[in-house]
Parts: structure tokens; C-alpha cells; sequence
């Protein structure tokens, strides 16, 4: 969704410049990053504030009202004491249908969140698994998780497209034989189809680094979301739920070894730059050195 509303957004913003004659030079540093600034920016913004439509659409979450159940029941008051505690609002809570042992919480406003479960997780974890893992999502709705990613993205945004352009700048004009602070020679980004070739080129360069630092912070929330889980229902609930989460990756890896990069306890070396969490070993070494008293 970002990835598509910021490509939208680039083209509405070249043909606005390209309809009133507007023309960023090298020298114009500040307005072009403005510009960026809210290219950058727009995106995020509104990916975080359709998250949560967005998520129950897509994973087909069923809002949790009334429990039909034992286990909903204890869904339900279980998230309802974890936020009451770390003074929050009631979030929505969620079941959606899924062989996956997975849970996520998501929301624009940490007073309005969303906190969902698959229902292999809701029937097939102990409740001593299930309170580490909802402690680790309230976690990520108190320490406005969300947010903090979104304004991260934002301006990681705005770097890329600002690097880009300058970059691609020099570029082109480099390429069409003249300087790219030559205000005279009229635009300054020389032939503009080389000019947007080479724009799209240097931003997947610069997307692939910045990428590199939104899922390095990440990790660190991840981390510190497992700590705050520690604090809530003691570091045993939420070791014991990150090792039930290895039994099953661990069973799904030996069964589809082809996929085995894309489990979230499968890579390691370089790939794991590009992880949005930390492996499982790592993260329950971490928990074992979390003082909760």
C-alpha cells in the first residue's frame, strides 16, 4: 500500500511540476527537500492511519465482542487486564483463521489499537504462551510502536527521494555535457528521460539502505517489546512462548526446506540485515538477561 501511494504520489507530483513550470536546481536544497519531505512522508501517513482497516480486510479479522468460549473469554480479559495495566484504553480485540501461530497489533493512536490472534494460536498455545504473546503486543501499543515506524519511515522517505534527486541531477547533467547548478541553461536535470531513468535507478539504491535501517530499529523494538512482555507476566511467558514459536517454525522448515529463508528463525549472516525481527535463539537469549523485578 505505501509502496503504491508513494509511486502515485510521484507521479501527481512530476506532472503538478511539469503543469506550472516548477523546476528544483541544485541550489534550491531547501525547497527540494520540503518537497521530498512531503512526498516522503504521505505515504507512511496514510498506511498508518488505514492500518487497521487495512489488516482486518486482509487477514480477515472477526472482532471479538462477546466470547463463544472459554479461550475467547480468557482473550478477552487477559488483553483487557495487560492494557488496564500498562493504562491504556481497551483495544479491539480480533480472531482470524489461520494455521499459523502468529499475533499482531496495529492502529494509528496506541488508545485505539487493534490486537489480533490467529486461531491456531488461540486453540494450540498454552495460556502461559498466550499471555507472553499478547503482553508482547500491548508492549508494542504502549511504547507507540506504529507511530515510531511510521515517522521512521517517513523520513527515511524523504532522504531517498532527496539523495535520489540530487544524485540523478548530477547525473544527467553530467551526461548531457553541462553543470547541474547551470540556472541558465534552463532545466537543470539535463535530458528528463534519463534524468527520471536514472531518478528510479538511485532510488532503489538508496530504498535498499534505508530498508536496511527501518528493519535494523525494528528488531530493536521487537527486542524491547519482548522485555516489556517480561515486565507484564514475568520473562518465563514470554520465553516459553517464543519456544513454542520455534517448535513450529522448526516443524515447517523441515517440511518445506525451500522456504526455509523466509521463516522467521531461518536466516542468518547478511540476510538477516533485511529481517523485520530478530531469530527466535536470539531473541530468548535476550529474554534470559531482561531484570524484571
Amino acid at each position: 500500500m505505501q509502496i503504491a501511494v508513494l509511486v502515485v504520489v510521484s507521479i501527481v507530483g512530476s506532472i503538478i511540476f511539469s503543469l506550472f513550470g516548477i523546476s528544483m536546481s541544485g541550489s534550491s536544497y531547501t525547497g527540494l527537500l520540503v518537497m521530498c519531505a512531503i512526498f516522503g512522508c504521505v505515504g507512511s501517513l496514510i498506511s498508518l492511519f488505514m492500518s487497521k482497516s487495512m489488516c482486518k480486510r486482509a487477514f480477515g479479522v472477526r472482532t471479538l465482542v462477546s466470547p463463544t468460549n472459554s479461550r475467547e473469554a480468557f482473550l478477552l480479559q487477559t488483553v483487557s487486564e495487560l492494557a488496564n495495566r500498562s493504562g491504556l484504553n481497551m483495544p479491539e480485540v480480533g480472531i482470524y483463521e489461520s494455521n499459523d501461530l502468529n499475533a499482531f497489533a496495529t492502529g494509528h493512536n496506541k488508545d485505539a489499537a487493534l490486537v489480533a490472534v490467529s486461531s491456531a494460536l488461540l486453540y494450540n498455545m498454552n495460556e502461559n504462551e498466550i499471555k507472553g504473546v499478547l503482553g508482547h503486543e500491548i508492549s508494542h501499543v504502549a511504547n507507540g510502536d506504529m507511530v515510531t515506524m511510521t515517522l521512521l519511515q517517513g523520513v527515511l522517505n524523504t532522504f531517498v527521494y532527496f539523495f535520489s534527486y540530487i544524485a540523478s541531477m548530477a547525473v544527467s547533467a553530467a551526461l548531457s555535457g553541462r553543470s547541474s547548478d547551470d540556472e541558465d541553461s534552463g532545466s537543470s536535470v539535463g535530458n528528463p528521460f534519463v534524468f527520471y531513468m536514472v531518478n528510479s535507478l538511485f532510488q532503489i539504491v538508496f530504498g535498499i539502505l534505508a530498508n536496511l535501517i527501518l528493519m535494523w530499529f525494528s528488531r530493536w523494538r521487537e527486542y524491547r517489546a519482548d522485555a516489556g512482555s517480561a515486565k507484564l507476566e514475568g520473562k518465563n511467558c514470554m520465553i516459553e512462548a517464543l519456544e513454542a514459536l520455534k517448535r513450529a517454525t522448526s516443524v515447517q522448515t523441515k517440511q518445506e526446506g525451500q522456504f526455509s529463508a523466509f521463516c522467521i528463525n531461518g536466516a542468518s549472516g547478511l540476510s538477516e540485515l533485511f529481517m523485520s525481527h530478530p531469530t527466535l535463539d536470539k531473541r530468548i537469549a535476550a529474554l534470559r538477561l531482561v531484570n524484571t523485578f
